[in-house]
């Protein structure tokens, strides 16, 4: 199977290419820059288009994407975002429908309202995304869903490279005795390594669909998150629940409710991904 990962240089991405190389898959990795097969504006239609056609992939896993959360906000940022997260899916739709290529998009959690606390089904249609970066990202699952054979697939709390909340926090408890952490938006923590084993189990089928992919191990909050980080990692920083109010508001709204319902990767046959906290335990040993 020849797969292509669009966007290869990012956190995910690095991790699926590895993933596909290790089951003896072809894997073409391409981004705008880095250590990549070949060099692809993605945001330019007709390079797109030329360039995905002439490899003719399989698959193509689209890893793409503005995650700055907050920085989205910004309205001098906001065409890169939109570009990023809605343009880039828009035309890998119309050259993966040209070629008859399964796409894959990873979306989000933000693409819901963040209200009440049932768990967010994958075919739920009641979205109203609270930011730019959400908005964005609906739009361009919105592209995706057209074509025949589609995946999306939603992930929250996303771990695993330099950058997110486990790193974060780990470089503040080295430096702060206490720390604040929001204790009243939930959800469950995603692990990029096991995420890229289940986005190449569902890749290799034609269950296509929407679908949501967290880690096992219940809803939690943030605050429930940092205190299993620093007792995993023998530190002894104080963790302080506050809520989202007493935080003090980001520039991007964040959901109050990023539950998400994984229930249908069992009943398509897909293996969860494994609990949380061993997840953390693993990418901290490592």
């Amino acid at each position: 199977m020849k797969i292509l990962v669009v966007g290869a240089s990012g956190q995910l991405g690095k991790t699926v290419v590895n993933e596909i190389k290790s089951r003896n898959h072809e894997c073409i990795s391409c981004d705008i820059a880095g250590d990549v097969d070949f060099v692809m504006d993605a945001t330019n239609y007709d390079e797109v288009m030329f360039k995905v056609e002439k490899i003719n992939p399989d698959a193509v896993i689209n890893c793409a994407a503005w995650t700055a959360v907050d920085a989205a906000e910004d309205e001098n940022n906001q065409p890169k975002v939109f570009a990023l997260n809605t343009i880039i899916p828009k035309t890998l739709a119309d050259v993966c429908a040209k070629i008859n290529c399964k796409l894959m998009q990873i979306s989000t959690d933000y693409v819901f309202d963040g209200t009440g606390e049932r768990p967010w089904q994958p075919d739920d249609k009641n979205f109203g995304p609270l930011s730019i970066y959400g908005m964005t990202k609906l739009k361009g699952e919105k592209f995706v869903s057209q074509i025949e054979k589609y995946f999306i697939v939603r992930i929250a709390w996303l771990f695993g490279g330099p950058i997110s909340f486990v790193n974060t926090m780990l470089k503040v408890g080295q430096t702060h005795d206490e720390v604040r952490v929001v204790n009243d938006q939930i959800g469950t923590p995603t692990y990029s390594k096991d995420l890229a084993r289940l986005l190449v189990d569902m890749i290799e089928t034609d269950k296509y669909g929407y679908y949501h992919a967290t880690n096992e191990g219940g809803y939690i909050s943030w605050y429930d998150f940092c205190v299993e980080i620093y007792k995993q990692a023998g530190y002894t920083t104080k963790v302080i629940p506050v809520t989202t109010a007493e935080y003090g508001e980001s520039k991007a709204k964040r959901p109050f409710n990023s539950r998400l319902d994984k229930s249908k990767l069992v009943e398509n046959g897909f293996t969860p991904l494994p609990d949380w906290k061993d997840a953390l335990r693993r990418y901290l040993s490592e």
